[in-house]
């Protein structure tokens, strides 16, 4: 070959992009080749890809004796010899700037995600189809190797370059030996036997691929539900009551609610499921899709976020560990946790008595009419400390106040009233109780983001799913539908208005915003 290896490395900010950079060029400096390395830096830590072109002439210095191979400083598009990616989007990102060659490229890309923020905006689910980005990738490179990087990188204890370069040595690509690799990384530090580490794990799982068919059908699998937990027990109510194809999920549902509040709580779920599924059957006696979809989000709703949920979720033992795995803490070493906090009346009031909470509400309503901000009080609570843990479990077993407060009423209320238009589609046409039951994905979050959906829901239930006039239950199907996919497209509500004025119901009311005058500020001197 005349012509240098042309490799394009690409990492998220924070990942070791350079570090790989430099392992690369140290190697092909061992093995006596010429090689050059340019780096394009991203946005910020974990905001955006840092990319690194590396030339590698694949003769070596020997061969070329007084002759200098000319390197080039930027990716061709169409010339790539090697593409190697941290993250699977990133990989799609860069096959369609036109880098890679279907007769040409080898794509080495991880197949984990880090969802990006648009991803994350999004009121429903927003994250791409992993299947589609693999087949784009495969149909633009001569090869296609896609691992679970993370996985390895875990194993490892290390970063994922590591990774990445193991897996750069097992691909053949390049004219170095194993040792050559090994050799850049070095061995005389903790870090570098890490290194070390995660680079024969992925050297391995890269030679354990005969071929690419076998890789790709592991990989297109169709994703399954996630398996029953071992622990996980049917309740003998959920055995009897209900057919074979809701245990799964009922069983899951109930075991959340018995954890979440206690074993009472868990049998209004089941009563509530038993309703759903005699109203749908009364229309098909062997459906379960609405009573399935239902119960997904009906115990999702029912475990709906409070100041004592988030205080039992942040004092887990299994949230220590999953923090200091993270953070790479080591056995010895002391970590120390601060959990920022800022309740506001609506958090306090929800666990306080009808009359007392209505009081409360009005002062802070009172208080924002006035141009004064919502009344809220920021906390610092050191979970590490022995004060801090016994603040949060001291708030976490309160769950005996949660059924007798105002938040806990109001979302029974209103649990209830979608319950009974799901029920009601439901008798009318399974496909109106699906729509109406996937209705419950618009409750989620908290705060702001919770009361927009629920507010969102009401207005689609009363004004499309029980009034309005429609020609037949599909008719209204369709329109909720529709709805529903503009309701979880735009945060603002303006394609919702649209679409339901298109439908013949109202838009939404307009929220009114007080207005806040601010004193000018004397000048200097003035």
């Amino acid at each position: 070959m005349s012509q240098p290896i042309s490799i394009l490395l690409c990492a998220l900010g924070g990942e070791g992009g350079g570090v790989l950079a430099d392992w690369l060029i140290e190697a092909a400096r061992h093995a006596g080749y010429p090689a050059q390395a340019t780096s394009i830096p991203g946005v910020a830590q974990r905001t955006g890809a840092t990319t690194y072109y590396l030339e590698v002439f694949p003769q070596s210095q020997a061969e070329l004796g007084d002759r200098r191979p000319v390197f080039g400083l930027n990716p061709l598009p169409g010339r790539l010899d090697v593409l190697v990616s941290s993250e699977l989007l990133e990989s799609a990102r860069q096959v369609s700037l036109g880098q890679t060659a279907p007769d040409r490229t080898v794509l080495i890309s991880a197949g984990n995600r880090v969802l990006t923020t648009h991803e994350k905006m999004q009121l429903g689910d927003g994250r791409v189809d992993d299947a589609a980005l693999i087949q784009v990738l495969q149909q633009h490179t001569r090869a296609c190797h896609v691992l679970d990087m993370a996985a390895l990188t875990r194993a490892a204890g290390t970063v994922v370059s590591a990774v990445m370069l193991g897996c750069i040595a097992a691909s053949g690509v390049l004219p170095f030996k194993r040792k050559d690799y090994e050799a850049a990384v070095g061995d005389a530090s903790a870090s570098q036997q890490a290194s070390l580490r995660g680079f024969a794990l992925a050297w391995d799982a890269m030679q354990s691929q005969r071929t690419q068919s076998n890789y790709l059908d592991a990989v297109l699998a169709p994703v399954t539900a996630a398996p029953t937990q071992p622990s996980l027990r049917t309740p003998a109510r959920v055995a009897i009551e209900f057919p074979s194809a809701l245990h799964t999920l009922l069983s899951l549902g109930h075991a959340r609610l018995v954890e979440y509040q206690n074993p009472r709580y868990a049998e209004l779920y089941l009563s509530r499921m038993q309703a759903v599924l005699k109203a749908e059957q009364s229309t098909s006696a062997q459906s379960t899709q609405v009573s399935q979809e239902t119960a997904r989000w009906l115990a999702l709703w029912m475990a709906f976020d409070d100041i004592v949920r988030v205080a039992e979720l942040k004092s887990r033992a299994s949230r220590l560990t999953r923090v200091r795995q993270e953070v790479k803490a080591k056995s010895d070493e002391l970590l120390k946790i601060y959990d920022h906090f800022k309740p506001g009346v609506p958090e306090i009031a929800g666990l306080l008595p009808s009359r007392l909470a209505q009081r409360l509400l009005r002062w802070d309503r009172q208080r924002v009419q006035r141009g004064q901000a919502p009344w809220a009080v920021p906390i610092k609570v050191g979970t590490h400390s022995v004060l801090g843990m016994l603040a949060l479990r001291f708030l976490a077993k309160l769950k005996g106040l949660r059924v007798i407060g105002q938040r806990y009423a109001d979302e029974q209320r209103l649990i209830e009233e979608w319950l009974q238009a799901v029920q009601h589609g439901a008798a009318q046409s399974v496909q109106l109780g699906l729509v109406l039951a996937q209705c419950g994905r618009l409750i989620k979050g908290y705060g702001g983001t919770h009361d927009r959906g629920r507010d969102n829901l009401l207005h689609i239930l009363r004004h499309l799913g029980v009034g309005g006039h429609f020609d037949s239950p599909q008719a209204r199907a369709d329109a909720i539908q529709k709805t529903l996919d503009a309701a979880l497209r735009d945060e603002a509500g303006t394609a919702l208005d649209a679409t339901l004025r298109a439908h013949g119901a109202p838009a939404r009311d307009i929220v009114p915003q007080p207005i806040r005058w601010m004193p000018r500020k004397p000048k200097a001197g003035g």
